[in-house]
């Protein structure tokens, strides 16, 4: 991308590696929008950053990604408030340790990490579209290696392991993306997904039991939120990317994701099954 301030959507903008996308954005000049879930958090992150970096074209958003209803007027105020949206960013996530249901009848993790992207990029295709060349940032994750998908229990209903429905739910993201790209070609509209690490935020707070022992254990050899925004970053900004789509990256270096990943038919049957359910 060129060096003019564009205008960037962040969600998840509150703390870990959304904040610290936000925070880099920032300070390169951009105009961004944080979308968070919690207004205080929201408001606090917002502060801090037009403290830090002195931009004062920061916009925060408040959104629940995991509800249907939420995801719609998020989308209204933000083709409200921007004639044009450079870079989306989908990164809002979270690990829940006992299933639960939105008010739309989802599990949550699926709600949130998989039908969030889906629902808001597609909401904001359009704005993407007439501001091309744009590019989407999908935040996935190194677990999907992990996983696979079961269309007859994409709610984990038969049985919830909270580990098992993150990495499920960081699959779709690849998948997500792998298929998005291929309905984008030519469109001016790029997609890409990225590996992070395994970054020290409070993403792993909801964790219990053992899990939440491991995360204490080993959390000093985590890397830094800002460490973890680095390939966010890079994918949102760096010049050579610009046609550079359906990718997946870590380090900022392009990486082959999981077989099932790479599985173009299980991709457009995710996104059909998605669709049925947005």
């Amino acid at each position: 991308m060129t060096a003019e301030k564009k205008v960037f959507l962040v969600t998840g903008a509150s703390r870990g590696i959304g904040r610290a996308t936000a925070l880099g954005l920032a300070r390169m000049g951009h105009t961004v929008g944080m979308v968070c879930r919690d207004i205080s958090r929201g408001e606090a992150a917002l502060a801090e950053i037009r403290s830090l970096t002195g931009n004062d074209s920061l916009h925060l958003f408040i959104a629940d990604l995991a509800l249907r209803a939420e995801v719609h007027s998020l989308a209204a105020q933000i083709q409200k408030r921007y004639a044009r949206v450079d870079v989306l960013v989908n990164n809002a996530g979270a690990l829940f340790p006992r299933r639960q249901l939105t008010a739309d009848g989802l599990e949550m993790t699926f709600a949130l990490n998989h039908m969030g992207y889906f629902r808001l990029t597609h909401l904001l295709l359009d704005l993407l579209s007439r501001s091309a060349p744009a590019r989407i940032v999908n935040v996935a994750s190194d677990t999907h290696r992990f996983a696979r998908l079961d269309f007859a229990d994409l709610q984990n209903e038969k049985k919830y392991v909270p580990l098992l429905a993150y990495a499920q739910s960081k699959l779709a993201n690849v998948l997500f993306t792998r298929e998005l790209a291929r309905r984008l070609n030519a469109s001016g509209v790029t997609v890409n997904a990225m590996h992070p690490g395994t970054v020290r935020s409070n993403f792993y707070s909801n964790a219990t039991g053992a899990n939440k022992i491991v995360f204490s254990l080993f959390g000093w050899a985590y890397r830094s939120p800002e460490k973890g925004a680095e390939t966010v970053l890079h994918l949102a900004t760096a010049p050579r990317l610009e046609r550079t789509t359906g990718g997946y990256f870590r380090d900022r270096k392009l990486v082959e994701p999981s077989a099932r990943a790479r599985d173009s038919a299980l991709a457009q049957q995710l996104w059909e099954t998605s669709a049925t359910l947005a």
